[in-house]
């Protein structure tokens, strides 16, 4: 697949490493939530390069200097409930950050995305929204929430994922192509009949994020 110019796949040595980590089978919970954590730090970092920033008088030690602040607000909304587990490593890059509960699931009969939770204010009170999900498959969820977002307001989104399926990659480029996208990994592609797994899984995947997160399933 030729990804598109929005999809931006981190190919740091360490990430890479964290995200074998999270692929093992002999990965318990405990460390497995710690490396979500750790990638979902990385993940921030390459997805706010373009934040602006706002040129302020400060007093060192020393003197009296020009430096920068952050000029923009960031709200981060994990999808419930995997996203969960990349709010704190998220926090420790944007520790002023709000944040937001969508709650989402995939319909396992139909693969279509079920909505069941909204926490958003009225209205947005932030600049930046950060979408956080471990994983993009079909891409019906994260176009849903892409979708929620919008009509709530938001005029910058992005969506971070650790793992990403060509399938899920395209159908949220069609939806939503100003959207960027931000990923570990693109994997070969989805589950399906023919597989000795549900349909819809990305392959080889991680398994289910949310059961390794928290021991279910």
């Amino acid at each position: 697949m030729i990804l598109p110019e929005n999809v931006h796949v981190l190919s740091h040595p360490l990430a890479q490493h964290k995200l074998t980590l999270l692929r093992r089978t002999k990965t318990e919970p405990k460390k497995f939530r710690e490396v979500v954590s750790e990638l979902a730090v990385m993940l921030v970092y390459e997805a706010t390069r373009d934040l602006p920033l706002r040129t302020v008088e400060i007093e060192t030690p020393l003197t009296t200097t020009a430096a920068a602040y952050v000029d923009e607000k960031v709200g981060l909304i994990p999808i419930l409930r995997a996203g969960l587990g990349m709010v704190d490593g998220a926090w420790a890059l944007l520790p002023q950050a709000e944040v937001w509960h969508l709650g989402l699931y995939r319909d396992e009969r139909t693969l279509q995305p079920v909505e069941y939770y909204n926490k958003l204010p009225t209205d947005p009170t932030v600049q930046l929204c950060l979408l956080l999900d471990p994983m993009l498959a079909t891409g019906g969820s994260g176009t849903a929430a892409v979708d929620v977002v919008k009509r709530w307001g938001a005029r910058r989104i992005k969506f971070l994922c650790l793992i990403a399926a060509p399938e899920g990659i395209q159908a949220l480029h069609d939806a939503h192509p100003d959207v960027d996208i931000y990923t570990a990994s693109v994997d070969e592609r989805l589950t399906n009949a023919s597989d000795p797994f549900p349909p819809g899984f990305i392959w080889p995947g991680l398994g289910d994020a949310g059961d390794r997160q928290f021991g279910t399933g």
